[in-house]
């Protein structure tokens, strides 16, 4: 876990330190809208031979969908290639004792056994999640800010519920793209709240770079 990044944070996050930004959220959602419709054009073909490979993989629909929370609390539903294998059983009956205490703590599983073969390399490359460009093009994600949790994700952040809903949720955000998964859940948290506080056009940019930095590294995605 990079101590160092959560170490320099302000932890003193309370709902009076958020500020609404106007100018900068106008612009922000201008370039949400022309970079989610550019690259799905761009990415098309992508989008079509991933597509093949999941459905001739394993049995199943192509894409994913799963509630999540979103702006000021609202679910919607966020999409991605499917990465998994169908299978409806109880998790008590999919995962060991171990797995099953991890994911109730960390929400994620390592080497998760219910993961395709085609679905480590997604998941590894970040790939699964390019269909949640269309959710920012339909408003309910933005390119950068918090990634979207489930609602027993949200009580978590206790009495920050209400700040970290404020904005909406990113396709990458400040935890995403300096640690993501080598990051215990708890500095998640911190780091989420960090860039709901802190948010601005040029920490938008550093977060980009460094998401780019990060998937071409193959770091910190399971």
């Amino acid at each position: 876990m990079r101590k160092s990044v959560v170490e320099s944070l302000s932890m003193d996050y309370n709902i009076s330190l958020y500020k609404k930004k106007v100018v900068f959220s106008f612009f922000k959602r201008i370039f949400d809208i022309v970079s989610s419709l550019l690259s799905i054009i761009i990415f098309s073909p992508l989008f079509l031979i991933i597509a093949i490979l999941v459905k001739c993989s394993s049995k199943g629909p192509v894409f994913y969908k799963h509630a999540r929370v979103g702006l000021n609390g609202k679910k919607f539903n966020v999409w991605k290639f499917r990465s998994m294998k169908v299978d409806n059983r109880p998790l008590e009956e999919i995962l060991t004792k171990e797995q099953l205490e991890e994911y109730k703590r960390d929400f994620k599983i390592t080497d998760d056994p219910r993961v395709t073969k085609i679905g480590k390399i997604l998941r590894k490359t970040s790939l699964d999640e390019l269909p949640q460009l269309f959710n920012i093009l339909l408003g309910q994600m933005s390119v950068v800010g918090w990634r979207p949790i489930l609602d027993e994700e949200l009580q978590k952040y206790g009495e920050n519920k209400e700040l970290l809903t404020k904005i909406k949720p990113g396709l990458t955000g400040y935890w995403a793209s300096h640690g993501r998964s080598d990051i215990e859940y708890e500095d998640r948290i911190k780091m989420e709240l960090y860039y709901v506080v802190k948010r601005s056009m040029w920490l938008d940019i550093r977060i980009i770079f460094h998401t780019f930095f990060g998937v071409f590294m193959n770091k910190g995605a399971k």
